[in-house]
């Protein structure tokens, strides 16, 4: 899997591409969030447009970037998931939990 982030307007936008499994992945992507919090950023846009497949490890990661910026009082986006992922938060549930959006400008404004 890739990553890369960029900030735009106090909004961190994390793009994935690739399958997100978790274990090395995710320290990546929760450091990305730590320093984002710490420099007092409170939305995270989650770009999962290009991500195939995601595992329960890959959905810990989200879940636990979720909880680090709302404790925070912010909140976390995910950008256009494919069919298949939004099957799998359907099915988990987490289309309940997680706001799904279709575009940047949605939150960045």
């Amino acid at each position: 899997m890739k990553y890369t982030s960029e900030i735009k307007n106090d909004t961190i936008i994390i793009h994935l591409s690739g399958d997100l499994i978790g274990e090395n992945e995710g320290t990546g992507i929760l450091s990305i969030a730590t320093e984002a919090i710490q420099q007092q950023i409170s939305s995270c846009i989650i770009d999962i447009s290009d991500l195939r497949y995601i595992n329960s490890s890959g959905i810990g990661v989200l879940i636990t970037v979720l909880t680090k910026f709302r404790n925070k009082g912010g909140e976390v986006y995910l950008l256009n998931p494919s069919e298949s992922v939004k099957k799998l938060l359907v099915i988990t549930k987490l289309n309940a939990i997680f706001q799904v959006i279709h575009s940047v400008e949605e939150v960045v404004k």
